[in-house]
């Protein structure tokens, strides 16, 4: 018995035709089948499935009953999901298409295919035809490990539970003033003296990646067709590194480490020749460690930074990203200086409108949308909820989803947008388990923004959706707050 539609999953797709006269079931006898360069992807389909069916789902080169093919016509990330009764066919217009047309496919089984043992289930996917494709090609989460330090292995689990709505970016933020934690080579002491225990918010939660750990995470993702998006924030957040290097303050003299919650009051000296070999050595090690076409340079909160120090900074540093072959992306203030035309800004603020983030539109720069009263999942649900802050407000999960990108600043129209990203800032978390409940339910509303069509999102159609992960994310052990506009099963 069908007990899904087959529209019913998140993202909502583009175009659902369902036929109600057919279903597929997945049985003992179901093989898999992949065209040349989807074998990654077929394996990924075997291990989310071989574990809750029991069933071998022997991977081979002929007709299988679950065919995974490419036609590159349909786009970029983009797939078509046949469902007859004899037949599954997932197709992408390239191989992140088709891991997109699984995690439709995954959602639509019962609750009981994300279980680690066998089960006892009728593994039944609706019939018909869901054609879909992103409407935005960045579609982020940001995971703070400078304020509170995550694992590889936590990453990893958090990277397994974002992809299952076709999130595609994970930005990490790795030095904040609090810690620094990523190993750079050329300059040592920065993990040393400023990565290692005690230096989280409150003493907790300090730790740092060496360069295997972050390959690891870059591999890891790759596979989940996730690109990272390494944070190097400056000229301001710089405690940590002056704690650890005295010559890169403006007297030479190391400051206390931190590890309160106050921004705003460290800054790089952007009269001193240090300040750029320094800048220079990190995003040349970035650069070099990190495959994707991104490098975040931060650029926020720096108010112990003048106006002309500040511009003076960026004009020197954003040429060092390119030099090296990524594209910067910075917060949406480095959009007071005129930006170069590859660089990308994301606003954050909570203010209607932004005079430099629409001037950088208009000449040309990619917007990422993160306004912090609309995508900070580090913000409580409610009042009575914890952890979290309120700075920015409460966000509860209909403000979450009830926004539109394309209207949320004057001068920042579709066509200048990059996508969309739900930043998760760690100064009030302290486990996994805590980062994870201020994720869900709220990052598939933001991750729903970013994929569906503008027109076909649906407040009461969402919420319905999502109470029905619930069980899923109860079935994974992932934890989720149990937001009370949701009617939860």
């Amino acid at each position: 018995m069908v007990t899904r539609e087959l529209g019913d999953v998140i993202p909502v797709p583009a175009e659902v035709r369902p036929d109600a006269a057919v279903d597929f079931a997945i049985d003992s006898g179901t093989s898999i089948s992949a065209a040349p360069g989807l074998e990654q992807v077929a394996d990924y389909l075997v291990a989310v499935l071989r574990p809750a069916t029991g069933f071998e789902l022997a991977i081979n080169s002929g007709a299988g009953a679950i065919a995974l093919a490419v036609d590159p016509e349909l786009g970029s990330e983009s797939y078509r999901m046949d469902v007859s009764s004899q037949r599954i066919v997932l197709t992408g217009g390239d191989p992140a298409g088709v891991f997109y047309a699984v995690q439709t496919l995954r959602q639509l089984l019962p609750v009981e295919i994300y279980a680690d043992s066998a089960q006892q289930a009728d593994w039944i996917v609706p019939g018909g035809v869901i054609v879909d494709r992103p409407r935005f090609s960045y579609r982020g989460a940001m995971l703070d490990v400078a304020r509170h330090f995550f694992t590889v292995d936590e990453v990893k689990t958090y990277l397994d539970a974002l992809v299952q709505f076709k999130i595609n970016h994970l930005h990490l933020h790795l030095t904040d003033d609090q810690g620094w934690r990523i190993d750079i080579e050329s300059w040592p002491k920065l993990t040393a003296l400023s990565g290692g225990d005690g230096t989280g918010v409150d003493g907790l939660g300090g730790g740092c990646y060496s360069k295997g750990d972050y390959e690891e995470l870059i591999s890891y993702a790759e596979k989940l067709f996730v690109t990272i998006v390494p944070e190097i924030d400056m000229p301001g957040h710089v405690n940590a590194v002056q704690v650890a290097y005295p010559e890169l303050t403006a007297d030479g003299v190391a400051p206390m480490p931190r590890t309160d919650m106050e921004v705003g009051y460290s800054s790089l000296v952007a009269g001193k020749d240090e300040t750029y070999a320094f800048a220079d050595d990190v995003i040349r090690e970035m650069a070099a460690l990190t495959p994707g076409p991104y490098l975040h340079i931060g650029g926020d909160e720096a108010q112990a930074t003048t106006a002309e120090d500040y511009r003076t900074f960026i004009v020197r540093v954003l040429p060092l990203v390119t030099k090296y072959g990524k594209r910067p992306i910075g917060w949406h203030e480095m959009a007071a200086v005129d930006l170069p035309t590859a660089a990308v800004a994301q606003f954050w603020r909570i203010e209607e409108a932004d005079e430099g983030t629409a001037r950088a539109a208009a000449r040309g720069n990619k917007i990422i949308m993160s306004p912090a009263d609309k995508t900070y999942l580090d913000m409580r649900y409610a009042a009575d909820t914890r952890p979290g802050l309120e700075w920015a407000g409460l966000i509860d999960v209909k403000t979450a989803y009830g926004w539109e990108p394309a209207e949320r600043l004057p001068g920042v129209g579709e066509e200048a947008l990059l996508g969309v990203e739900a930043p998760l800032w760690s100064e009030t978390l302290r486990s996994l388990t805590d980062a994870e409940t201020m994720t869900f339910p709220r990052l598939p509303a933001i991750a729903e923004i970013g994929w569906s069509p503008r027109d076909s999102r649906d407040w009461e159609s969402f919420r319905a959706r999502l109470a029905e992960y619930g069980p899923r994310w109860r079935q994974q052990g992932i934890a989720f707050h149990p937001s009370p506009e949701i009617d939860w099963p």
